[in-house]
């Protein structure tokens, strides 16, 4: 029986180029801000509208660090699988702030789903993808993600 799941699974856009940190450990850190757009028809007006939701996203996994420094700008369509996580912090001028950010980390997941160069549309980083349910998965990823290429306004 499985006790906790923590685990959100996004696909959206960059809404900046991705910036890199390093800590004072060495390693570095990439932040990314992904747009998710929801759709429809206001069933009394007629009138199609339309939500963004921005998103923080924090990655200390280095391989998925190395992919967005390299790879990923602004406008760039991404799927990721990471974990929702909470951190408390003091602004300049002292102040308590909270944010809630999704965390790529060892076992989280980033594809590309609109990098071109590659003979394939779609490049994959992160965990072990070698199973035929990851195949299909990441076929019903693909024809989603064209789905929806048309309604979202990047």
């Amino acid at each position: 029986m499985i006790s906790n799941i923590n685990k959100v699974i996004l696909i959206g856009n960059l809404g900046v180029d991705p910036e890199i940190k390093s800590l004072q450990s060495g390693d570095q850190i990439a932040h990314l801000r992904i747009a998710t757009s929801d759709t429809w028809k206001d069933k009394k007006t007629g009138e199609h509208k339309e939500r963004t939701q921005w998103h923080q996203v924090v990655i200390f996994n280095k391989s998925l660090v190395k992919l967005a420094d390299q790879y990923l700008k602004k406008g760039s369509k991404i799927y990721i699988e990471g974990q929702l996580q909470n951190r408390k912090w003091q602004d300049q001028n002292g102040n308590t702030r909270y944010t809630t950010e999704i965390v790529l980390g060892y076992n989280s997941q980033l594809h590309i789903l609109n990098y071109t160069k590659q003979k394939n549309s779609e490049t994959h980083y992160g965990k072990r993808d070698d199973s035929s349910h990851n195949q299909n998965k990441n076929a019903f990823i693909s024809k989603f993600a064209r789905k929806i290429d048309d309604e979202i306004p990047f």
